[in-house]
């Protein structure tokens, strides 16, 4: 088996806009390789497998975190930004991930987490010492109400109160996930001061960017007002599940605030020098697609940013993505979205819209003709479904809480599987791993998808590389949507060329008019309509049709 990988160059990194458009590949470092056969993945693994993710053409890798942490939530609970937990290696091995990954033309950006630490990072076991010590101010604290209860109504994402008693300094603190990770204070400038030396320390290192967590939660309201009541024709489960309260609320004051444009002005102004890109997660079900157009208009904010719209639970149908695409069109033209299907938090796309080989093709060519930057989540480009876990093996604290109607994250965590073996499926040498790899997903292997010339990873190749070879695709302009029953179309054009886009999202025959003019198609084996004698294109279920428009 030879692999192709991209040669070594420096053509990325002379784009200023290397972002824009770009293919990210995320990385669950828990669950990608184990190098030392202690059942957990690690960097030198990651090391190992860059001439597998190279080999896909995407332009970079965006690697979960790997920071010292007390894992209660994963290492989103950080202990020490500028280190590496023990658990995934050294600082020496991640610099074999930025030398190694750069070899191979490929970007590197890590999750850093600045809304919230660990309970256990030295700024908060400094902060809740005392009311008065240099550090007493750096997270928020608050006095109870007269009765003894939490300073106001605002909730966790990870179940009930956002706020917990610390009997050091007799006052509140705010958690927005889980109690163990308190939320810095964006209000007072050494905080914001010391997070920008964060991202200095990790661009100096020879990172290439950021994936922002949870970028709309740096600042909650000062006055801590109470968040009002969701009308319940407005409650929706994007970003927590239906069984949590967190949905009942519309979150006005514990994050979406109006200071963190000018942190975010901050933080880019450290990035410029280093040619440095960000991708911001936004977490709110109400507003995602307004405050990612928000934070990322212009040049002086984040360059792209995530809602979760395409995270969406049902399976997006042609009239849901148009009428997504008309609200970005809408409330963020002048930015720029990052799309995904799948990634840590969410039961893996294959499994939550039920998609067949053939849907799932499709949806991966629509995501590499969409205006924005697209992120792939791995395992995904094998197509494995969401993994049934045994409460017993579940991890995610998450799940723990909400089980049975919730089951947590575990699920689309599990390790990946590089080959059919009964050991693991070549993830780790280990006994036993930190999340058991299903029996099912053996089957789908890197090894054998790479012998199989019409399993899904050689068509998650042929659209990458089709997105690249296309200006219009990577950095274009796009119409607006049409679309004819189950058809959505559009088209994307550069200055010297335009595509007419449309695809089939149905599991039935379709036709629609051809686009006037002269046409070609292009796209090789992604494409495979054809058109009719009688002007129409006619489109198998899930099915795309990829024209190039004539010159002259």
């Amino acid at each position: 088996m030879t692999l192709q990988v991209k040669p070594d160059s420096n053509v990325l990194a002379k784009d200023a806009d290397w972002w824009r458009g770009a293919v990210i590949y995320q990385i669950y470092p828990r669950s990608y390789q184990d190098s030392n056969g202690d059942g957990v993945g690690d960097l030198l693994g990651i090391v190992n497998r860059l001439p597998y993710i190279a080999s896909l053409g995407v332009d970079a890798v965006w690697i979960s975190p790997f920071f010292t942490s007390p894992m209660k939530d994963f290492g989103y609970d950080v202990r020490d930004y500028c280190d590496v937990d023990p658990m995934f290696g050294t600082l020496a091995d991640f610099d074999a991930v930025i030398e190694t990954a750069h070899r191979y033309g490929l970007k590197v950006m890590i999750d850093l987490v600045l809304s919230h630490t660990s309970d256990q990072h030295p700024w908060f076991v400094e902060s809740r010492a005392s009311k008065d010590n240099p550090k007493a101010n750096w997270y928020v604290w608050a006095d109870a109400k007269p009765d003894g209860t939490a300073p106001n109504n605002w909730l966790s994402i990870f179940g009930g109160s956002a706020w917990q008693w610390d009997t050091r300094r007799c006052q509140y603190y705010l958690h927005n996930f889980l109690a163990e990770q308190p939320d810095l204070n964006f209000h007072e400038p050494e905080v914001q001061d010391a997070l920008l030396d964060v991202a200095r320390f990790w661009l100096d290192r020879g990172v290439d960017g950021f994936r922002l967590d949870t970028i709309n939660f740096y600042f909650c309201d000062a006055a801590l007002r109470d968040n009002p009541a969701l009308p319940p024709e407005q409650r929706n489960a994007t970003i927590a599940p239906a069984v949590n309260p967190y949905n009942w609320q519309d979150h006005l004051y514990d994050k979406n605030r109006p200071e963190n444009l000018a942190f975010l002005r901050r933080l880019r102004a450290v990035m410029q020098p280093y040619n440095a890109a960000a991708v911001g997660e936004v977490g709110d079900a109400q507003r995602g697609l307004e405050i990612m157009g928000e934070y990322t208009a212009g040049d002086s904010l984040m360059h792209m940013c995530y809602a979760f719209e395409l995270l969406s639970g049902d399976r997006p149908t042609a009239a849901y993505i148009d009428d997504v695409m008309t609200k970005v069109d809408t409330l963020a033209r002048g930015g720029w979205a990052c799309w995904a299907y799948s990634n840590h938090d969410v039961v893996r796309h294959v499994t939550r819209w039920g998609l067949t080989h053939a849907a799932a093709r499709v949806f991966t060519t629509l995501m590499m003709c969409l205006r924005g930057s697209a992120c792939i989540y791995q395992g995904e480009e094998l197509g494995l479904p969401e993994a049934d876990l045994a409460f017993d093996d579940l991890q995610d604290p998450y799940g723990i809480r909400f089980w049975p109607e919730f089951k947590g994250r575990d699920g689309c965590r599990t390790p990946m599987v590089w080959e059919q073996s009964n050991h693991h499926a070549g993830f780790s040498d280990a006994p036993h791993t930190w999340l058991p790899v299903p029996t099912e997903h053996t089957q789908m292997s890197v090894a054998q998808s790479e012998e199989d010339p019409a399993s899904l990873l050689h068509h998650y190749r042929r659209a990458i590389a089709f997105r690249h070879a296309h200006e219009a695709l990577a950095k274009g302009e796009q119409t607006p949507t049409t679309v004819t029953g189950d058809v959505l179309s559009f088209r994307r054009a550069s200055a010297d060329e335009e595509i007419f886009c449309a695809f089939n999202l149905s599991d039935h025959p379709a036709s629609i008019d051809a686009p006037p003019g002269t046409w070609h198609a292009v796209g090789g084996e992604l494409n495979a309509a054809h058109a009719g004698a009688d002007g129409q294109i006619h489109l198998g279920p899930w099915q795309p049709v990829l024209l190039l428009r004539a010159e002259g």
